[in-house]
């Protein structure tokens, strides 16, 4: 009986859960295309001359097994990790935004459900309705998601093929695993999304039918005020945790810390957002006067509407903020690495001539793989045979134990940070298959520093990379002039050469280019859903005005006043909830530079003003132009109907 209710509620509310049904279609739609791209790359079957088989060492956990590791050209593991962090953030998005539209929906109907109450709906059956009405949506939506999904996969699948993350033609695979995986997932978010506004429904008294203002009770629930806190301490737990002795952990903690604090913010954000929207109005009130305390007293009366409004704003910016920031304070701190590695003046991109006069030195390293055996495992890895006695003089090689001069036959010397990773100590064995199919143990006699894009993690006697990788091309040379030649002059005569100081420039530039596109495709899927949602939010807001917008103008508000009241309300919202988003950027941002710096001496601070500017003004373009094009459209039908009731 509740659920042919809820059918017929949805019917009559078409328009209120319209936004919910296009929200939750989107986010199914990119999670099935994620799923199904990441069943293709599943379902890649690699020939056996690109891979390489190995037995791990096994341990008291864990038992050997046999692996194939795939090499270079038929890697597609760079796709499935972005896939999996796409996945993981749209659909974190996914729940904040099917969840604010449910607590929208709710807020919205309010006097409705009093007055189901008011002939004897019990608390029980109003939270079975809301539940039933957010299953009719969510399978209509996640099934139109997952067929839009299926029919775009292919087009996907011809843009990745080819590429650096899968360098391999890729197949559409049998689409009925991910896209139920999707579609489950949508029907998930969308009962967890309902149940918080299932339970505020619950609580709707019968009086609630006969009050004709739409006010919300001023206090939020006990638990959601414990659940937010506990959330707040453990986003405090995990930013205490992005220090410089965190190492690599520190660009991940910053990329998901934020998502923590989202959740926090969202709990706490009727608390928060009336507080906040009061200090951002008082300049508006001074200013505008009535317009603006109409404005302000909106969003003060109605926390719970307001804090649905903010959400989708307050997580994208916080999001794309801390990882915009996060990615290029890491630029920084690898450009500050490479300066104080190098200490060759030159750089020659491939093989420098040795016999050369006006060179007193040429590091020309070899570049090759291993794959490396562990206990539990096998991946490829990149190594670098070097002379020591060479390299120690073109670039930083300081030891933290052991001694480089003993890097001769079967010895390895091992990054810092990739050492404390393996537990590798020096006299240590690691077991390792050359790609000439070659399986050697190779004998850690150094831990020398960290000096990511200069030094590899591992490092071998040139005569060994040669040995099992002898058609291998150096890709880089640093190079030492002679006494009494300038690297200015030497580098107009070498073919390929630079300054050490515009190599280190190139490479970051190339760098910060690549975490843009990482940024494209991990924060693009999001940021479009994002948008939709801030636009889809503030139309169901807009259009359920009607009431509201009749009886000011009954009272005497002209339209021009009702457009400049929800102008500023609008912008009232998104100013509150990127301050939220802009606190929480600004956090992150000063622990993951001071995480990535420490030890460095003059790094450059670069902070990309556009891009985060740019993240702001779309947020607040669409937050204001979602709330005025409604009501423009609202005030024309209210001001027909009044004028046609001033006739009769």
């Amino acid at each position: 009986m509740m659920f042919q209710l809820s059918r017929q509620t949805v019917g009559q509310h078409r328009s209120l859960y319209a936004g919910s049904f296009v929200a939750l279609a989107v986010g199914v739609f990119m999670l099935g295309l994620a799923a199904t791209t990441t069943a293709a790359t599943i379902g890649y079957h690699r020939p056996d001359s690109s891979t390489i088989s190995v037995t791990t060492l096994g341990g008291p956990d864990n038992p050997a097994r046999h692996v194939k590791v795939p090499l270079t050209d038929a890697d597609v593991s760079g796709l499935q990790t972005v896939l999996s962090m796409v996945g993981v953030i749209c659909g974190f998005i996914t729940i904040f935004v099917i969840a604010s539209t449910f607590a929208f929906a709710v807020a919205s109907r309010r006097q409705e459900l009093g007055l189901l109450r008011l002939i004897g709906a019990t608390p029980r059956q109003l939270r079975r309705m809301i539940v039933g009405e957010a299953l009719v949506v969510a399978l209509a939506a996640s099934l139109t998601g997952a067929v839009a999904a299926q029919l775009a996969t292919p087009l996907l699948l011809s843009k990745a093929s080819y590429t650096e993350l899968a360098p391999v033609k890729l197949e559409p695979a049998a689409p009925w695993v991910p896209l139920a995986i999707a579609v489950g997932a949508g029907m998930l978010v969308a009962l967890l999304g309902a149940r918080s506004a299932a339970r505020r429904a619950g609580k709707v008294a019968p009086i609630d039918a006969l009050r004709e203002a739409a006010l919300e009770p001023p206090r939020i629930g006990p638990v959601r005020i414990i659940f937010g806190l506990l959330f707040l301490a453990g986003a405090i737990v995990m930013l205490t945790l992005i220090r410089p002795s965190t190492g690599e952990g520190a660009v991940p903690l910053a990329m998901f810390t934020p998502m923590v604090i989202v959740i926090a913010l969202t709990l706490l954000a009727p608390l928060v957002v009336p507080v906040l929207g009061r200090l951002w109005a008082a300049p508006l009130v001074a200013w505008t006067h009535v317009s603006g305390r109409l404005a302000r007293s909106n969003v003060v009366a109605a926390p719970r509407r307001s804090a649905s409004l903010a959400a989708p704003i307050v997580a994208i910016s916080a999001i794309a903020g801390s990882m915009v920031l996060s990615l290029s304070f890491a630029a920084d701190s690898s450009a500050a690495t490479m300066r104080d590695a190098v200490r060759a003046p030159i750089v020659v991109s491939g093989a420098a001539p040795a016999a050369d006069p006006g060179l007193k030195a040429v590091d020309a390293a070899v570049p090759t793989q291993v794959v490396r055996i562990s206990e539990d495992d096998a991946q490829l890895e990149d190594v670098e045979g070097i002379d020591p006695a060479v390299a120690a003089q073109t670039r930083d090689l300081s030891v933290l134990d052991g001694d480089l001069s003993r890097l001769t036959g079967n010895a390895v010397a091992v990054a810092k940070e990739a050492a404390g990773f393996e537990h590798y100590r020096v006299g240590d064995e690691i077991p390792v298959v050359f790609l000439d199919r070659q399986p050697v143990k190779l004998r850690v006699v150094a831990i020398v520093k960290d000096a990511f894009g200069v030094n590899s993690s591992y490092m071998i006697p040139l005569d060994v990379a040669r040995k099992h990788a002898p058609d291998a091309q150096v890709e880089r040379s640093f190079v030492l002039p002679a006494d009494g030649v300038a690297a200015a002059d030497l580098v107009q005569r070498l073919p390929h050469a630079q300054l050490a100081a515009d190599w280190v420039a190139d490479q970051t530039e190339g760098l910060r280019k690549g975490n843009q596109v990482g940024l494209v495709m991990l924060l693009g899927p999001a940021a479009l859903y994002s948008a939709i949602a801030i636009a889809n939010t503030l139309l169901m807001s807009s259009l359920q005005r009607r009431h509201e917008f009749r009886t000011s103008q009954l009272l005497g508000a002209t339209g021009a006043q009702l457009r400049r009241m929800v102008l500023w309300e609008s912008s009232l919202v998104g100013a509150v909830a990127l301050s939220l988003g802009t606190a929480t950027t600004i956090t992150v941002g000063v622990l993951i530079r001071h995480a990535m710096t420490s030890g460095l001496t003059d790094v450059p601070t670069t902070v990309p003003w556009g891009i985060l500017l740019g993240i702001g003004a779309l947020c607040l373009t669409l937050a204001v132009g979602s709330a005025l094009a409604p009501t423009a459209y609202l005030l024309r039908v209210v001001t027909r109907q009044t004028v046609g009731e001033q006739g009769q």
